[in-house]
């Protein structure tokens, strides 16, 4: 997961920093960090974007498009 795909799930779902932040149980410095582009932990990545998976988010990987998210059906 890259940060724009944080972003754009958290956006999609309606959730501020501070709901994913908990959601995910780390910092809103974290979440931040990893939407801004900084290198994280992968654990944290991990965790984060399985908090937005089990939200109903679905990530798209690098496709010729470029990175995206959509809703699971």
């Amino acid at each position: 997961m890259k940060g724009i795909q944080c972003k754009l799930a958290r956006v999609a779902l309606g959730w501020g920093v501070l709901e994913l932040a908990k959601a995910a149980n780390v910092s809103t410095q974290t979440i931040t960090r990893l939407e801004r582009g900084d290198q994280l932990r992968p654990n944290t990545i991990d965790r984060i974007k399985r908090v937005l998976e089990e939200a109903g988010i679905e990530f798209i990987p690098e496709n010729g498009g470029g990175v995206g998210v959509r809703f699971k059906k």
